[in-house]
């Protein structure tokens, strides 16, 4: 196996402070620091830098108007960037440390190259140790969007994206598999009822029962304050196809199979998941796995609930079907 010398190693609960601090000024000299989360790798850069934002970018191949969410190491860091009222400081309170990205007026020092050019900027504090002391050093929001080249699945582990974006990044905090494995869910907080973008990390019906009334997007306007929305993402190098269990399907004469249940046919290789948690969890890497084999994939169609909600949501962008 190749060895990636930017991978550098990070306890999950007590990083090296002298590696935090050389990442931190790495992000302030407007380089790119990949990062572990809950959810997936991120790929860093100072999002007060328009250069810097750039070079986020350039590296992942990125579309420059799909805005990138940033990173807090606490509630209060984010007021610096955003104006935050008190139905926000109560999801914060309630949900941070953890899988959701609330979508916020911005200020005016968030670089637009942050924001897609958008008046809003989506942010998040991660419930991961090793990555909030990162953003603590770096004494700056850390834009982060997923560390994979754009369109790929994204990556749940160092060798992944080190193999992705290869010299495209200065440095990758290795702390080990994420454990989550699908995206934050995403927020947006700035009308009067809060407008769920992107499903995620955090169920549909838990924000319902904390918030009451939760609405879907309607249209453009309200998609593009989101990534991961309105282009093709997660998809492997093979043909993506969605088995919906009961209903009739043509499976292929060689395909490769991953989901909860077993196949109606003999796959030339599957990947079984104990649960559709399981399932969330390790959807990326299966289908970086899976393509391997340079067959088609059948991935099962989950039940939409929970983190149903997420997996659907990325196996219809990983097989083209929105």
């Amino acid at each position: 196996m190749k060895t990636y010398d930017t991978i550098v190693p990070v306890d999950f609960w007590n990083p090296d402070p002298a590696v935090i601090d050389r990442a931190a000024r790495l992000i302030r000299a407007g380089e790119l620091v990949a990062f572990p989360t809950e959810t997936v790798y991120g790929l860093g850069g100072n999002a007060l830098d328009g250069a810097a934002v750039k070079k986020i970018y350039a590296a992942k191949g990125r579309p420059s108007d799909n805005p990138l969410i940033l990173h807090f190491p606490s509630p209060e860091a984010v007021e610096s960037a955003a104006y935050v009222d008190a139905r926000a400081k109560r999801l914060m309170e309630h949900f941070w440390p953890g899988p959701l990205t609330l979508v916020l007026p911005a200020r005016d020092c968030v670089s637009k190259e942050a924001r897609g050019g958008l008046s809003t900027v989506g942010c998040r504090m991660p419930d991961y140790p090793a990555a909030l002391a990162f953003f603590a050093a770096c004494g700056v929001p850390v834009a982060g969007p997923s560390a994979n080249r754009s369109g790929r699945p994204s990556p749940t582990n160092a060798l992944t994206v080190a193999e992705d974006l290869g010299s495209g990044v200065a440095m990758i905090l290795d702390a080990g598999e994420c454990r989550v494995g699908v995206e934050s869910t995403v927020l947006d907080v700035t009308d009067s009822v809060p407008v769920l973008l992107r499903p995620g990390g955090v169920p549909m019906e838990q924000l319902q029962e904390f918030l009451g009334e939760v609405a879907l997007p309607v249209g453009a306007n309200q998609l593009k304050r989101s990534p991961g929305t309105r282009y093709r993402h997660y998809a492997p190098t093979v043909e993506v196809r969605v088995w919906v269990p009961g209903e009739a399907f043509a499976w292929p004469h060689a395909f490769c199979y991953m989901g909860v249940r077993a196949p109606e046919c003999e796959p030339a290789r599957e990947i079984r998941f104990a649960s559709y948690e399981a399932y969330a969890h390790g959807l990326f890497s299966a289908l970086r796995e899976l393509e391997s084999s340079g067959l088609p994939i059948v991935a099962e169609w989950p039940p939409e609930a929970g983190l149903g909600r997420a997996l659907r949501d990325r196996i219809s962008r990983a097989a083209g079907l929105s």
